[in-house]
């Protein structure tokens, strides 16, 4: 893949990144990248220093010190190719070795372990076998929010789904079978009053919860991103820095480490538990529309019109760039740690690999065509979801339903299954971790902009229940937080 451009380094004199805003402050827990590089280096030359040390010390051994003291120097000659080389098989090494002494989790479990074979990677669960197609009368429909919804996030557990809204309000819910109670609202404010209103005050784009369902970050277009306590939903922060609306949130699974994507054309790194801004990365040539991220240290985005999702690899300072979408890529979500899911506003749902540069899958036309002013276009596809480490997926649009899709052929095929009728403008997709219902959240408008309006649409949040076969039911479940 090529990569792009470098990342902000932000040398002395602050060019490159711009300085933290007066609420930020940087990291002091973070070291440097070359603080970090040598810090390996020494581990990895020191490892038993003391012994080392008394082996030269010792006035019985000299021809041993010596020796010693020979490898240390041609160790340092090692250059940085023959270093990741060593380490490399080194690693290598300790995975095989790691593999033969456990037993692989697909094999435990009797999934169909499709991708990290060998590893003692997540199994790939083929889900869609066992999902019956969703029956329309049991979706229920929660009203709360003024304005179109235009995301949303289900708590680890499964048992609260945070929304929010063009409105600037943040609704915290838990959503209960009977009533679909409501536990919390804070209301939106006006512009200029954020530091003495606890709400935001302006349209909210994008939001996201910890792995361990401590923090919800929320972020609008007013370039401002809030961190609030999940539990109570008081607000604990405020992260500035963005120059432009704040289109992207995710938290890296297992930490506290959130990434930020804007319409600024950047990516910034942030130290939640901290309230620390770590660094930013530079590359996209037009607005990122979205992010996502796992449990490596990296993370993905949609590029919007400038045609392309980009895997930023953090530690090693470098981007992989893939191609494959015709218009602007307005959502993306990873399946897994090797796969991932897009859409794009040519109606397309494409289906990547990370390790090649092309769709391993593309499916045009995905919701089908619509007649605008006489012209037919496709219609665009405002959100994509996916059940973590399965084969199932999901896409929205405002073509009046929800599409189900399989992965096939080992991710080399996208396969539709069922449409769940949903009236309006779907701009969020989420399914819960257990798998057993999908939210989406509906607005009569799409969620950055008025190029249409569904007026018969209900600005809502919909859970749709998806039952197991009984034959097939399992009571394994996915990891989806």
């Amino acid at each position: 893949h090529p990569s792009s451009s470098r990342r902000s380094r932000a040398p002395k004199g602050g060019r490159g990144r711009r300085p933290a805003g007066p609420s930020t402050r940087r990291c002091p827990a973070t070291p440097s990248r070359r603080g970090k590089r040598y810090a390996v280096r020494g581990a990895d030359s020191g490892g038993g220093g003391g012994t080392d040390g008394g082996a030269d010390a010792c006035p019985r051994s000299p021809s041993l010190g010596r020796r010693r003291r020979e490898a240390a120097e041609e160790e340092v000659e090692e250059t940085p190719q023959e270093k990741k080389l060593r380490l490399a098989k080194l690693y290598l090494e300790q995975l095989r070795q790691h593999g033969e002494s456990c037993p692989v989790p697909g094999a435990v479990l009797g999934y169909s372990h499709a991708w990290g074979r060998g590893r003692g990677g997540p199994a790939h669960i083929v889900l869609s076998l066992q999902v019956q197609p969703p029956d329309p009368a049991s979706i229920r429909v929660l009203r709360g929010h003024q304005l179109p919804v235009t995301c949303l996030v289900i708590s680890p557990d499964d048992k609260v789904i945070f929304s929010a809204s063009k409105d600037g309000s943040l609704i915290k819910c838990k959503w209960e079978v009977e009533s679909g109670k409501r536990l919390c609202v804070v209301p939106g404010g006006k512009k200029g009053t954020e530091e003495r209103h606890m709400g935001h005050a302006s349209h909210i784009l994008c939001m996201a919860i910890s792995s361990d369902g401590k923090y919800l970050a929320t972020g609008d277009r007013n370039k401002l991103i809030m961190i609030w306590d999940a539990a109570t939903c008081k607000r604990l922060h405020i992260f500035t820095g963005h120059r432009d609306a704040v289109s992207g949130l995710s938290f890296r699974k297992g930490t506290h480490q959130l990434y930020s994507a804007s319409h600024d054309r950047c990516v910034k790194v942030w130290n939640v538990a901290e309230n620390a801004y770590v660094e930013t990365l530079f590359g996209h040539q037009d607005v990122i529309t979205g992010l996502d991220s796992l449990s490596r240290e990296c993370c993905v985005t949609a590029g919007g019109r400038d045609g392309t999702v980009r895997l930023w690899k953090i530690p090693e300072e470098s981007q992989l760039v893939f191609y494959g979408h015709q218009g602007s890529i307005d959502c993306i979500q990873l399946i897994n740690e090797e796969h991932m899911v897009s859409g794009a506003d040519d109606g397309s749902v494409a289906l990547w690999g990370l390790t090649k540069k092309k769709p391993l899958a593309l499916a045009r036309q995905a919701h089908g065509m619509q007649d605008t002013q006489g012209l037919q276009q496709p219609y665009w596809i405002s959100a994509v979801a996916a059940l973590r480490n399965s084969d199932l997926l999901a896409t929205g649009s405002h073509s009046a339903s929800v599409k189900l899709w399989k992965c096939g052929e080992g991710f080399r095929k996208l396969e539709p299954l069922w449409d769940i009728p949903l009236v309006g403008f779907v701009n969020s997709l989420k399914f819960s971790a257990a798998g057993d219902f999908l939210v989406a959240g509906l607005g009569q408008e799409h969620r950055l902009g008025r190029w249409w309006r569904v007026k018969e649409a209900k600005n809502s949040v919909c859970i749709i229940p998806l039952k197991r076969r009984a034959a097939a039911a399992s009571p394994h479940t996915p990891d989806n937080s």
